[in-house]
């Protein structure tokens, strides 16, 4: 029995268990703060109190899978070296696994050690992922993707600060603020690295020809430093109209790299939509934060939840259905389950950004159970959907986490996961 879970095509790619179990969380979690939201469930006490314990699942117990999974599948191809091991997928699985099941029972199994050992896990996960993958990002000359490896040892470094802080009694939330811009950056590498050639090749198939579409390097750099100063200065404690101010020019930087976006047609693309919608509900969030707290009638979590639930939620739903799908040896998926799953994260989006404004008067709680719902069947529906192909075998003859090896697929419906 072991042997053929072993052997499972499951564990054959890191992408396939990562990102089945991202969705399924995603739904899970969602569903469990909105009980505890309405007293059917009780609220997680002590150091994981109920918003601290639910932002963090959604931004790391989430977002972190989504992040491994993609770097288990990109680094290698990235850096042209061996595909990791199954024995590297499982263990890291096991960690992100243990952490979410024991954070939810083990206060009740082991209370004194609840925490430490929840704390633990966590960051096994994000140290084992490093040890695994900086050597492979920094040894190559020029270092090309050394950004994914300094975000990665950010991540370690807010998450040591998240459970620190837990352990202390202090308010563990700026840490998980200071997690979601280090996600806004890694989203913000990753695009550069797959909605450019994704567009390139929608606007090749369009007859829209573009010789050598790209994000420029410099607007990149100068979004990544916005957002890098913003999250730096939160976590300093930076007084707030400070904060505003560096958030607007966040929300400038980000509407900066869609500057050559604009092709008509090409926009409305169910392929291309999705990913032009990730900056600008990157851009809106930072625009909501900075004029919250410039003094404008609603609260920050209107933008925090424009950054995780539109852009996060966007950019991990589009990273799953194109990396997903390539490197399990498919083409890209075209029916309209994906087009319905990412407009329910768009409604989701406006349903909590609305509860968090004087706008939303008597009908909060509606506003939160209908993003919530929103939230929740999308990542459903992708589960749904992609369960057959990330965990049964690839059937284009592949073994591994290779492209399609059926050389007539179209061009556009094949875009590599490589940097340009």
């Amino acid at each position: 029995m072991l042997a053929r879970l072993w052997a499972a095509p499951l564990l054959c790619c890191g992408f396939r268990p990562f990102f089945l179990g991202a969705a399924l969380w995603a739904a899970l979690a969602m569903g469990l703060w909105m009980l505890m939201l309405t007293t059917t469930l009780p609220l997680v006490p002590g150091p994981l109190s109920g918003s601290a314990w639910h932002a963090h699942e959604m931004v790391w117990g989430f977002g972190m899978a989504a992040v491994t999974g993609f770097l288990l599948t990109a680094v290698p191809e990235f850096t042209a070296t061996p595909e990791f091991k199954r024995r590297d997928t499982a263990l890291l699985f096991g960690l992100w696994l243990a952490a979410r099941l024991f954070g939810l029972v083990g206060l009740a199994l082991l209370p004194a050690l609840w925490v430490p050992l929840t704390a633990a896990l966590n960051l096994a996960l994000v140290a084992s992922l490093a040890w695994r993958s900086l050597p492979r990002l920094l040894r190559q000359p020029l270092r090309p993707h050394q950004g994914f490896a300094l975000a990665l040892l950010a991540l370690l470094g807010v998450e040591a600060g998240f459970w620190w802080a837990a352990l202390g009694g202090r308010d563990a939330m700026p840490w998980v603020n200071a997690c979601v811009g280090l996600m806004m950056v890694l989203i913000v590498l990753a695009q550069s690295r797959i909605s450019m050639r994704l567009l390139r090749g929608m606007l090749d198939h369009l007859g829209v020809h573009q010789a050598d579409y790209r994000a420029p390097p410099p607007r990149r750099r100068l979004a990544i430093f916005c957002i890098a100063l913003l999250t730096g200065t939160e976590l300093l404690g930076v007084a707030e109209p400070t904060l505003g101010w560096l958030a607007l020019a966040a929300s400038a930087a980000v509407l900066a790299l869609m500057s050559e976006w604009h092709f008509g047609r090409a926009l409305g693309h169910r392929w291309v939509w999705p990913l032009y919608a990730v900056y600008l509900c990157m851009a809106a969030g930072y625009a909501l934060l900075g004029l919250a707290w410039l003094g404008a009638p609603w609260a920050p979590s209107a933008g925090r939840h424009a950054l995780t639930v539109g852009s996060m939620g966007l950019g991990v739903l589009a990273v799953m259905n194109i990396a997903g799908r390539i490197h399990a040896g498919l083409p890209l998926d075209d029916r309209r389950w994906r087009v319905v799953a990412s407009a329910l994260l768009v409604a989701a989006v406006g349903a909590r950004v609305l509860a968090s404004t004087p706008w939303a008067a008597g009908g909060t709680l509606a506003a939160w159970w209908l993003a919530a719902l929103a939230w929740a069947v999308a990542w459903l529906l992708y589960a749904g959907f992609a369960w057959r192909h990330l965990s049964g075998p690839r059937t284009d003859g592949g073994t591994g986490c290779e492209e399609p090896l059926d050389a007539a697929a179209p061009a556009a419906l094949r875009p590599p996961l490589a940097a340009d």
